[in-house]
């Protein structure tokens, strides 16, 4: 199984410089992306956008896997970050749904997945990925590849990120609205794995990862077990760590009366959802919350009738962001 690190070579010109290559019918680049794109299903989105660009953003430290997907008319610029061991690949239906919504969407994998460069599946700390949002939002406005608004989604750490940095830059951060799908806040039972985190740390570099069925959805849990390259295989105790580390300093921010919709699966074993609905409706005090109860954790990845009610609300909510 092709594990589509050669597109690194194709993409990225040169070490530290940015690029994003439109892809056009018949281009060698687009040759060389067509494997990808049929693996994970985005060709078929093909038809429903004008253009697509893919490639690299240099931030100095990590060269971050991007694309972006563009209607004929862009009503504003949707960036989506996804959750821990996932990557943009995995995101087709949440980006089908962007796209019939007139959105332009900005897909990028975080710093070790995916095809981004660094450890795979680890950070030294999160701040790191607020500076590659950050560094990812200046290069596109600087390419004129992002008009406003903006709306964040985030998907579990991908939505714990996009909350840090509402509430860290503020209005700086420029988002008209934010999307926080299973948000992670606090890990499930962290309770109990956080005192065997402090007793490990100091002996483990990694743990094995076990593969546990965060959707009802039995082909996508079949797919990311089995047919995806691109799935980290070791739970970095560095990034458990730096997320520990992360936790008090979210909880020390100040409330952003931002618009803020909170999807949530009740049956999500993933993330302590309970307990982070409490801490993020304090923090978003304008928020919706819908909380499904039969999803579980990978809510752009649910079965097709959970997933079509959490779009239901996605699509009402982005009606009214200016």
């Amino acid at each position: 199984m092709h594990n589509f690190q050669h597109l690194e070579g194709l993409f990225r010109q040169a070490a530290g410089e940015s690029s994003l290559s439109r892809l056009r019918p018949g281009d060698a680049l687009t040759d060389a992306v067509h494997d990808y794109f049929r693996h994970y299903g985005l060709e078929t989105l093909l038809n429903d956008t004008s253009e697509v660009h893919a490639g690299f953003i240099d931030t100095g430290r990590f060269a971050l896997w991007c694309q972006v997907w563009s209607p004929p008319v862009p009503t504003g610029t949707a960036f989506v970050i996804h959750g821990y061991f996932d990557h943009l690949g995995l995101y087709r239906h949440l980006l089908g749904c962007l796209l019939a919504k007139g959105w332009r969407v900005v897909l990028w994998d975080l710093p070790g997945h995916g095809l981004s460069s660094g450890p795979r599946a680890e950070i030294e700390d999160f701040d790191d990925y607020q500076h590659c949002l950050a560094h990812l939002q200046a290069t596109l406005q600087i390419k004129r590849m992002a008009p406003k608004p903006w709306l964040g989604v985030g998907q579990s750490t991908g939505a714990a990120i996009l909350a840090t940095d509402a509430l860290t830059r503020r209005e700086a951060a420029g988002w008209a609205a934010i999307v926080l799908l299973a948000p992670l806040v606090r890990p499930w039972r962290w309770s109990q794995s956080s005192w065997l985190h402090l007793i490990a740390s100091p002996f483990l570099k990694d743990l094995p990862r076990k593969y546990r069925p965060n959707s009802t959805d039995e082909q996508f849990t079949m797919f990311l077990r089995d047919q995806d390259p691109l799935q980290p295989e070791r739970l970095s105790v560095m990034w458990i760590t730096a997320m520990r580390r992360w936790m008090p300093r979210l909880l020390a921010l100040a409330p952003n009366p931002l618009p803020t919709l909170i999807l949530q699966g009740e049956q999500d074993l993933t993330v302590d959802w309970e307990w982070n609905l409490m801490v993020l409706k304090e923090k978003f005090p304008n928020a919706e919350i819908l909380r499904h109860p039969e999803a579980r954790h990978h809510l752009v990845n649910e079965a097709e009738p959970i997933r079509q009610v959490l779009f239901d609300a996605l699509d009402n909510f982005v009606e009214n962001v200016h």
